[in-house]
């Protein structure tokens, strides 16, 4: 029971403590939005690693979530008069509202059927967003209003980066502890064999929904907090391209670890900032750097070094 308890506090603690200790290290207000966008990124990839590494259900259009949460808080802002906060708040609640209802049917396919399934919602997200230029400013995009509470002005890099760092110390925290709950243990279950869980008792179906309204949740709020750091929102953020973004950053930090859902966001954030200096071999460096990731550590980065480091100390 110890070891459960230090566990759930460990992973947040010290995703808190990184937030703390690059702050004093990061040497401009430039390195600090890098950041903030990183934790930005780990947030809806925590989610999805709750959906595809704990319960093995794959998703190929996560972004339509994430830009549902992004289009919420300039929208609703906009259109009806509502708080930016508000916006989250309800932007979240319709992607909950829409996983549900589209999550049942379609987490009864299996593998490829439900790859493409997934991937066919985040199309027609994205094909709205893009078409309704009365609402949403089509291809342009739209500004989102800027987050105003009692008379303070979230603005400035560094404002953001503890804003976006507190968002994802709390997601990290509902993560691990979902995990350690009995739904994660259904959730682990059914990963296995649904056959053996529904066996057990498992309802498997509503397992399959209420984590996938989880992983929904987080995607639209990561978006609301990227559209709220950028000031500017455009159709891109729910495209097919960054719903594959979020799957690789999954299977590259690990799957079925929240650590590895921060580590794989860095790297797909990061890299190609520091990439930008081989200028034409940017992409080519880019590629070869994750294809030798995936033959060395197999298992996703996180767990293949924690193997690693296990086998050592046997």
């Amino acid at each position: 029971m110890s070891r459960l308890l230090s566990h759930r506090l460990a992973v947040p603690a010290g995703v808190a403590l990184l937030v703390v200790a690059l702050s004093f290290v990061l040497p401009s207000s430039f390195y600090l939005r890098v950041a903030a966008l990183v934790w930005i990124s780990a947030l809806a990839v925590i989610g999805l690693n709750l959906l595809m590494g704990f319960a093995g259900q794959v998703s190929l259009g996560h972004a339509g979530f994430f830009g549902l949460g992004a289009y919420a808080v300039a929208v609703l802002p906009a259109q009806f008069g509502l708080h930016p906060l508000l916006a989250v708040v309800a932007g979240a609640a319709i992607c909950g509202g829409i996983a549900f209802l589209v999550g049942r049917p379609i987490l009864k396919l299996k593998g490829h059927y439900l790859a493409v399934a997934t991937l066919g919602f985040g199309i027609l997200i994205a094909m709205a967003i893009s078409n309704e230029a009365w609402l949403t400013g089509g291809p342009d995009g739209m500004p989102v209003s800027r987050l105003t509470l009692f008379g303070w002005r979230a603005r400035g890099a560094d404002t953001w980066y503890w804003i976006t760092g507190g968002l994802l110390v709390v997601g990290a925290w509902i993560a691990v502890n979902l995990v350690a709950s009995p739904t994660g243990r259904a959730l682990r279950a059914l990963h296995d064999s649904e056959v053996a869980a529904r066996v057990a008792g498992i309802d498997v179906a509503r397992y399959k929904v209420k984590v996938f309204v989880i992983s929904a949740v987080y995607a639209s709020v990561a978006g609301s907090a990227l559209a709220l750091v950028n000031g500017f929102i455009t159709p891109e953020t729910a495209d097919f391209m960054h719903s594959i973004e979020l799957v690789t950053m999954v299977v590259l930090g690990g799957m079925g670890s929240v650590l590895g859902s921060i580590v794989g966001a860095a790297i797909l954030i990061v890299l190609p900032q520091v990439l930008t200096a081989f200028h034409e071999y940017e992409h080519l460096l880019l590629g070869l750097m994750m294809m030798v990731i995936m033959i060395v550590l197999r298992s996703g980065i996180v767990p293949s070094l924690a193997a690693l480091f296990s086998r050592r100390r046997s």
